[in-house]
C-alpha cells in the first residue's frame, strides 16, 4: 500500500504579517513548523502501513527551507519526502496549490490513499485537500475521525470498488457519518483520529541521511499558467486592520470609602445612556 501525505510548513508564531502589495503572507524571518493538523494525517498513514504494509511518502510545496518539514516527517516514520519548490510556485492560492500538488502526486503514481490535515493554521481554508481530490478525480471524505475498515483485494488495479475500499467515520455537527469509498481516495482528518508520535532516534538518523532533491515544473509536466501568483484566481484586493472603537472608564471601588462615589458614577452613566 502506498500512502501520500501532503504537508505544509506554517509560521510557528501567531504574529503573521501580510504583504499589502501582493496580498500574500510574509514568511521570511519567521520560524516555521509542520502544520499541526498534518501531524495527525502522518500518524494515521503510518498506523495503516504498520498494519497492512507499504510506504508513506510526504509531499510539500514551498521554498528550499521546507525540506526541514519533510525531514521531520521522515523522522516520524515516513519512508520518503518530495519537495516541490521553485519560483514559479510563489504566491500560489489554494486552487493553484491544489493543482501543483495533484500534478506531483500524479507523477508519483500508483497510490492507494492520500491523507491530509483538515486545514492549515496559517490560512484555515480547508480547501487544498478537496482541491487535490478534485484535480485527481478521486473520492473524498473530509472531517474523518476514524478509519473503520480497509479492504484490499489481491488485484489492486481498483477495477472493482466492492473489492478495494475504505470505510471511515466523519465528524459532523450533530454526530457521525459512516461512509464507504472505493480506492484510491483522499481523506482529510481531524484531531480525534490519532495522537501523533514523536520522532525516534533512528528516525532522526534516517532523516539526516536522506537526500531530498527539489523538483519543479521542469521535472514534472504542468500548465505554467496555473502556477504561482499569476495562476491564482483568488485575489486579495484590500487588507484592513481591526480597530478598537470602544473605550471604557475604570471606576475605583477598591475600599469602603469609595463605594458611594463609585455607585453614584455608575447610576449617572446609566441615566445618560438611557439604561434606567
Amino acid at each position: 500500500m502506498k500512502i501520500i501525505t501532503p504537508i505544509k510548513q506554517v509560521p510557528e508564531t501567531s504574529n503573521v504579517k501580510m504583504d499589502e502589495e501582493t496580498g500574500t503572507m510574509k514568511r521570511d524571518g519567521v520560524e516555521s513548523i509542520i502544520n499541526p493538523l498534518d501531524l495527525y494525517a502522518i500518524e494515521s498513514a503510518l498506523q495503516i502501513v504498520e498494519e497492512y504494509g507499504g510506504e508513506v511518502i510526504a509531499v510539500t510545496m514551498g521554498p528550499p527551507s521546507a525540506e526541514k518539514a519533510l525531514k521531520e516527517a521522515i523522522a516520524m516514520g515516513c519512508d520518503d519526502g518530495i519537495l516541490l519548490s521553485g519560483k514559479e510556485f510563489a504566491g500560489a492560492d489554494t486552487w493553484s496549490t491544489s493543482y501543483s500538488l495533484s500534478e506531483c502526486i500524479k507523477d508519483i503514481g500508483d497510490y492507494d490513499l492520500i491523507f491530509c490535515g483538515l486545514q492549515a493554521t496559517d490560512g484555515d481554508t480547508a480547501q487544498v485537500g478537496p482541491g487535490i481530490a478534485s484535480f485527481l478525480d478521486i473520492p473524498l471524505a473530509t472531517y474523518v475521525s476514524k478509519i473503520d475498515e480497509i479492504h484490499l483485494a489481491k488485484d489492486t488495479t481498483y477495477t472493482d470498488p466492492d473489492e478495494n475500499y475504505i470505510t471511515v467515520e466523519r465528524l459532523l455537527e450533530n454526530g457521525y457519518e459512516k461512509i464507504k469509498m472505493p480506492m484510491p481516495a483522499l481523506i482529510t482528518v481531524v484531531k480525534e483520529i490519532s495522537f501523533p508520535r514523536l520522532p525516534t532516534l533512528s528516525g532522526k538518523r534516517k532523516a539526516r541521511d536522506k537526500k531530498i532533491s527539489p523538483v519543479n515544473s521542469e521535472n514534472i509536466p504542468m500548465k505554467k499558467e496555473y502556477l504561482g501568483l499569476n495562476g491564482s484566481p483568488t485575489r486579495v484586493v484590500n487588507i484592513d486592520r481591526p480597530k478598537v472603537t470602544r473605550g471604557g472608564k475604570l471606576i475605583d471601588a477598591s475600599d469602603e470609602t469609595k463605594y458611594e462615589s463609585a455607585i453614584d458614577e455608575l447610576f449617572e452613566y446609566m441615566k445618560e445612556n438611557d439604561l434606567l
